[in-house]
């Protein structure tokens, strides 16, 4: 049975402009291409920025470089969780797909991982959707200091520095060797 944590959108509304990439996932692959990883987060900043020419705010950021970092940055953590922490035995892929929408962009980031990682990751998105976000921000960054273990940084800058709505979706797969782990990251613009 399939579960939901967070923000996530089951239907997305159609729209003609969106993007996709897929990553491979063998050994070697991951440990070589970590660098293109961002690269292609850059890309994806790159595409969608072409989307707002000029300036917005009378000569201060543009916006059009406002939407490149911040797609940019909330893809390349995306992506790089994923890689991360999908199941290397299993060979799917990783997905990317961004979709423009009149007043916003969502992200969906597609991987398989374990069971047990998964559990560990629903636990921690359990208390960063319960806690609030600058003390859970503080409590993980003197975690991180202290253990240097995986501490979800990347997320909740994307959930504090770019007010982001986030929800995952978990999906068994049918030979139950894996759970699909779906993302969303959804941005007003």
């Amino acid at each position: 049975m399939s579960s939901i944590l967070g923000d996530f959108c089951e239907a997305l509304p159609p729209t003609d402009e969106y993007l996709t990439l897929s990553f491979s996932l063998s050994a070697n692959a991951r440990q070589e291409r970590w660098r293109n990883y961002g690269l292609s987060a850059d890309f994806l900043g790159d595409y969608f920025a072409t989307f707002f020419p000029g300036r917005s705010d009378g000569g201060g950021i543009a916006r059009k470089d406002a939407v490149k970092a911040t797609i940019s940055y909330i893809a390349n953590e995306l992506i790089e969780n994923a890689i991360k922490y999908s199941d290397r035995d299993l060979h799917h892929p990783v997905g990317i797909t961004l979709y423009l929408y009149e007043s916003s962009i969502t992200c969906v980031v597609t991987n398989h991982a374990s069971a047990t990682t998964v559990s560990t990751f629903q636990n921690f998105l359990t208390k960063l959707f319960q806690a609030d976000l600058d003390t859970f921000y503080m409590q993980q960054l003197e975690a991180s200091a202290e253990r240097g273990n995986d501490s979800g940084l990347g997320l909740l800058t994307i959930a504090l520095d770019y007010d982001c709505k986030l929800g995952w979706k978990f999906v068994p797969t049918s030979d139950s060797r894996s759970i699909e782990v779906i993302a969303m990251a959804s941005i007003d613009i």
